[in-house]
C-alpha cells in the first residue's frame, strides 16, 4: 500500500481536483484500489512494487496531462508511514490536541543546520522537529494566526513539503491498514 499526498489542492478555485477524477487517474495508471480522504488531495492505493519517487513523477507528469493540474506528490509506502506515526516527538501533543499537530512530509530530508535555522526562525509559540523527510509541527495558538508558514518551512529547510494534521494522519493509517 502507498500513501499519496497533494499539495495545495482544492484551495479556493486554484488547482481543483475532484477526489472520483483522482481515482479514475490511478484506474488508468493501474494502481488498484484507490481511495481518498477529504478533499484535500489524500489518495491511498496498491501498486506493484515501484519506487515512491517513480510513483510521484508518474502522478505528478499523469494529473497535469490529464487534469491541468500541476502540483507536488508526495507518496510513501505503508512501512514509511507507519514509521512517520512512530516517529512523531510530540506524543502527548497528539493525545491533548491532534488538531494543533501537524506532520510535514518532506520531499527531501533536511540538513540539521536547516532544521536548527528553522527552530530559531520561530517567533511564536510553535515546537518543530524533524525526523528524516518528515517536520513535526505544534502550533498551539492555531495554525491560521501562526507567523510559522508552510512558505517560511519550506525555504529555512530546503525542501518543499505539505501538511496533513494528525487526525488526517491516523486516518489515512486506517485506511491503509483496512486494505
Amino acid at each position: 500500500m502507498y500513501v499519496a499526498l497533494l499539495r495545495a489542492v482544492n484551495l479556493g478555485s486554484h488547482n481543483q481536483v475532484r477526489m472520483d477524477d483522482l481515482r479514475d487517474l490511478c484506474t488508468r495508471l493501474e494502481l488498484a484500489e484507490a481511495r481518498t480522504l477529504l478533499q484535500s488531495g489524500n489518495l491511498v492505493f496498491r501498486a506493484a512494487s515501484r519506487s515512491t519517487a517513480a510513483l510521484e513523477r508518474t502522478l505528478e507528469a499523469e494529473l497535469k496531462k490529464s487534469l491541468d493540474v500541476e502540483t507536488d506528490l508526495f507518496v510513501r509506502t505503508a512501512k514509511e508511514w507507519d514509521e512517520l506515526v512512530a516517529a512523531n516527538p510530540f506524543p502527548a501533543e497528539a493525545q491533548r490536541d491532534p488538531g494543533h499537530l501537524v506532520a510535514l512530509v518532506l520531499k527531501d530530508a533536511p540538513e540539521p543546520a536547516n532544521v536548527k535555522a528553522l527552530q530559531a526562525a520561530v517567533k511564536g509559540p510553535e515546537l518543530i522537529r524533524a525526523v528524516g523527510r518528515t517536520a513535526y509541527v505544534v502550533y498551539p495558538a492555531g495554525i491560521g494566526t501562526s507567523r510559522l508558514t508552510n512558505a517560511v518551512i519550506e525555504k529555512k529547510l530546503g525542501t518543499r513539503s505539505t501538511g496533513r494534521n494528525w487526525n488526517t494522519v491516523l486516518k489515512l493509517q486506517a485506511l491503509m491498514a483496512e486494505s
